[in-house]
């Protein structure tokens, strides 16, 4: 079982978040799919990436492509991760269920500190995971750098 961790963003854009996060999931050797909601988002976000900081370049596809099993991060708007991803990252409110805790080493939801839908969803996501008794963290970047703040 993993444990599901939400990353509420108040300093910094998702994206560099986003790229911090791979960057350590990759490291522990797991394969990541980027759950999203909004294909234009998506290949946004897969640009984004691409003009990363060369000593943290994240490899990584997004979905659709005739390679999607190879990829070791793989951006979808999808429920399924043809690449085998451990861990799930979820971003603009894209959905998340405690099954998938369950299934996955590491469940990563980010979400937007200044608005007011993420955060309802966000709440929504952690009440779900502390009804089905699924471990959760959350963690805040109010004070400029991340705090695990609440624990289950």
């Amino acid at each position: 079982m993993g444990t599901a961790m939400f990353y509420h963003l108040t300093q910094r854009p998702m994206e560099e978040t986003l790229a911090m996060l791979l960057g350590k999931a990759r490291g522990a050797g797991w394969r990541v799919a980027v759950r999203g909601t909004d294909a234009g988002r998506m290949t946004w976000l897969d640009e984004r990436l691409w003009l990363g900081a060369e000593d943290a370049f994240v490899p990584h596809g997004l979905a659709g492509g005739p390679h999607d099993a190879l990829q070791p991060v793989l951006l979808t708007t999808g429920r399924e991760a043809p690449n085998g991803a451990s861990c799930l990252m979820a971003v603009d409110g894209a959905p998340v269920e405690p099954s998938e805790v369950a299934d996955l080493e590491r469940v990563c939801v980010l979400f937007d500190g200044n608005d007011a839908e993420a955060l309802d969803v966000a709440r929504r996501q952690w009440k779900a995971m502390k009804d089905a008794r699924m471990p959760a963290q959350y963690w805040s970047e109010d004070s400029g750098r991340w705090e695990k703040k609440s624990e289950t």
